[in-house]
């Protein structure tokens, strides 16, 4: 090699070398502080658009799970208020079999105020078992529908079942629990909301209501419960899809951190070299001037 004092190539190769070596510490240190050994779509294209994907999925995932969240909220809401009402019927069929019985004035008249506070608490409940706006027991209450996933379906299950949809209508992936309507004197609580046993042929036709009455809440029922093991079986999933994506997304690009600290160090140790190399070929031209003394 040719001894110049315009051209240190030997400055100028250990200059690069250093470079590179600052510039391989410099993502080592990037991936140490970020945890992440693919951060941009400049360390790996491939990685971080998968991953990019894949975090809108786990996202997707969290809205789904609040939708679940409030609809099993409102389930069990409703749950509980119907399985109150279930005991009040039972007691309020007590009290009308014992006025069936040829009863003196002041017993029919102390069962008959029994039955009307069991009947007038159905009517409280059904109005108080609101959550968020939504009362599934109340008629004109409204229906709770969840999502299910955060893909799109092409139908969507009803409890109790709706109308079909639309042959080739778009419908979301969702769950509907319909209202159940338990209002006194409707469908289901077929007990008007002055319904009395004040006489024997009151007590009597009560008796007859209020086998009708269990038989329609206890389907009510049934159909809640279902609905309740639905969401909760959707809840358990979601979670656990969730957790899995996350994983997936930490194998793709999170840092294995004891490899970049055994790196971080090499790579100083190198910066150290690089620095000295470097001080030493800048020395190099000072040989020329010996060669005039």
């Amino acid at each position: 090699m040719a001894l110049t004092i315009n051209t240190n190539v030997g400055a100028m190769v250990a200059l690069q070398n250093l470079t590179a070596n600052n510039e391989l510490m410099a993502k080592t240190q990037g991936r140490i502080s970020t945890g992440l050994s693919v951060a941009s779509t400049k360390d790996d294209s491939s990685s971080y658009v998968i991953a990019q994907k894949l975090r809108g999925d786990v996202a997707g995932l969290k809205a789904v799970g609040n939708s679940l969240n409030r609809a099993k909220s409102v389930t069990d809401v409703a749950i509980t208020g119907a399985e109150e009402i279930s005991d009040l019927i039972i007691k309020m069929s007590a009290k009308a079999q014992e006025s069936v019985d040829a009863i003196d004035t002041k017993s029919r008249e102390a069962h008959n105020r029994d039955f009307m506070n069991y009947r007038d608490s159905i009517a409280t409940i059904v109005k108080s078992a609101d959550f968020n706006g939504t009362n599934l027991l109340k008629s004109g209450g409204g229906d709770v529908t969840a999502l299910l996933t955060i893909q799109s379906g092409t139908a969507a299950p009803t409890v109790p079942p709706a109308t079909p949809p639309a042959a080739g209508a778009y419908v979301p992936d969702t769950l509907t629990v319909a209202n159940l309507s338990l209002d006194l004197g409707g469908a289901t609580i077929t007990v008007a909301a002055n319904g009395k046993i004040d006489t024997m042929a009151s007590a009597t036709a009560m008796m007859n209501t209020l086998n009708t009455t269990k038989d329609a809440l206890g389907v009510k029922l049934s159909e809640l419960g279902s609905a309740s093991r639905r969401i909760a079986t959707q809840i358990s999933f979601n979670t656990k899809l969730s957790d899995t994506i996350t994983s997936g997304i930490g194998n793709l690009v999170d840092a294995d951190m004891a490899k970049e600290s055994a790196s971080l160090q090499a790579l100083q140790v190198k910066q150290q070299l690089g620095v000295q190399a470097l001080s030493i070929a800048n020395q190099s031209p000072q040989t020329i001037l010996s060669l005039f003394r």
